[in-house]
């Protein structure tokens, strides 16, 4: 296993956590690795239920990513209207969406192809 891979393992893991630390819904990780072309290997959705809280899941995953493994997104885009926020990691991209935003984006149905992992949640 290289370095990349346990450091995006461990990053997909701690933003997970990050999202369910503030009850972040419908968690879901796409697997893009085996699809060409693609900007990133992972991307990592879910939905709130207002601005405050997608931006309560946004600042909750900056702060244990950070902690745990001293890391910052390297962009970070939609904070000022908090419908579709998503925070560039390089290698995962996280998109926290209000749920209607995220059912008309429909990103999952988009990457059709990726292997898809449902985080069950326990909230």
């Amino acid at each position: 296993m290289t370095i990349k891979t346990v450091g995006t393992d461990q990053l997909i893991t701690h933003v997970v956590k990050g999202i369910e630390e503030v009850k972040g819904q419908d968690i879901q990780i796409l697997d893009l690795r085996k699809i060409e072309n693609t900007v990133c290997d992972y991307f990592i959705i879910c939905n709130g239920t207002s601005n405050t809280q997608i931006n309560a899941i946004v600042n909750s995953v900056q702060k244990i990513v950070s902690k745990a493994l001293k890391e910052k997104p390297w962009h970070i885009e939609g904070s000022d209207n908090a419908e579709w926020v998503l925070m560039d990691y390089v290698h995962v991209v996280v998109h926290v969406f209000q749920k209607h935003i995220r059912e008309f984006y429909d990103i999952e149905g988009l990457w059709g192809d990726a292997r898809t992992v449902k985080i069950e949640t326990t909230y």
